[in-house]
């Protein structure tokens, strides 16, 4: 590699190529005029010609001198654009979250991650585009690794909270339908957040009510719409206990199975990354945060297990 005149040298000569002077460049680079011309007179040394004409009224470039201008400035501004980019990059936060996921449990609590990480910029997105590949994004929040299935020796994951599944419905359709045992569910619209049912499969599986078929019913987007549905009496949702915590809270779901409720084979929600991410600042200071904001919803589901 060919060796480069001084960095300082450079810079003061550009700065003074757009000032057409040196009065200008030393204000812009905070320096004194003496200390910005002592520099071009050492680049010019350096490379054997002379950059400025210096006249009685002040100085002007020569042909050397415009020929290293634009070359300058390009580089320069590479260099401002690049270190830009990479200071950005370690403060922007790049996370994906399920559409129910975000609006039931993630954007509630977003302000608390803010105010105790101003220095983090989070950039969320709810869209999951397999082909575009794991590197734009810092931090998933998910239920495994299957989104990941040519990558999974490479992620680290972090559970958050498990995922506890029981029917509910609005008091109105309980007593309209008199939902009493299992069974009657044979009579029951149910409502799925996915297309494969498999949130009603495996609570089917776990308690094996007579007749019940996990493929009725009616399908939704996500878990949050597929709740809204079950809160205006539409049918019966597979409640997922912490992220319908504030209908069933609040009693515009009830569970008419409160000791039915089986585990989601998918595990429960975590907080997932690559490994060669997990451990940067942004993404310690976002697990750090998510596992403290997921705390109480840990202990409530423990001791719902116990009882």
């Amino acid at each position: 590699m060919a060796r480069l005149p001084p960095l300082n040298a450079l810079r003061a000569f550009e700065a003074a190529a757009r000032h057409n002077g040196f009065i200008g460049a030393a204000e812009e680079l905070h320096v004194t005029r003496g200390a910005i011309s002592r520099h071009v007179k050492l680049l010019e040394d350096s490379l054997g010609v002379q950059l400025f004409a210096r006249q009685a009224q002040g100085v002007r470039l020569t042909q050397a001198g415009r020929q290293l201008t634009p070359v300058l400035t390009e580089a320069f501004g590479m260099i401002a654009r690049g270190t830009e980019r990479v200071a950005s990059d370690a403060s922007e936060l790049r996370v994906i979250c399920p559409p129910g996921t975000s609006i039931r449990w993630l954007l509630p609590k977003l302000d608390e991650f803010r105010k105790a990480y101003p220095d983090i910029k989070l950039r969320l997105t709810t869209d999951f585009h397999p082909d575009s590949g794991f590197d734009p994004i810092d931090a998933d929040i998910g239920f495994s690794v299957s989104n990941w299935p040519n990558r999974s020796q490479e992620i680290e994951h972090l559970t958050l909270f498990p995922i506890c599944l029981t029917p509910a419905c609005s008091p109105g359709y309980l007593e309209a339908t008199s939902l009493e045992r299992a069974e009657d569910l044979t009579r029951c619209e149910l409502l799925h957040e996915t297309r494969d049912h498999a949130d009603w499969t495996t609570w089917v599986n776990a308690f094996q009510p007579k007749d019940v078929d996990p493929r009725t019913g009616q399908d939704f987007p996500n878990l949050d719409i597929a709740t809204k549905a079950a809160v205006m009496g539409v049918g019966v949702v597979m409640a997922h206990l912490v992220l319908c915590h504030e209908e069933l809270a609040s009693g515009t779901l009830v569970t008419p199975f409160p000791d039915m409720v089986c585990h989601s084979p998918l595990g429960g929600v975590c907080l997932l990354g690559g490994r060669d991410k997990w451990t940067s600042p942004k993404v310690e200071a976002f697990k750090s945060w998510a596992y403290r904001a997921s705390e109480a919803d840990r202990r409530r589901m423990a001791h719902r297990s116990q009882d």
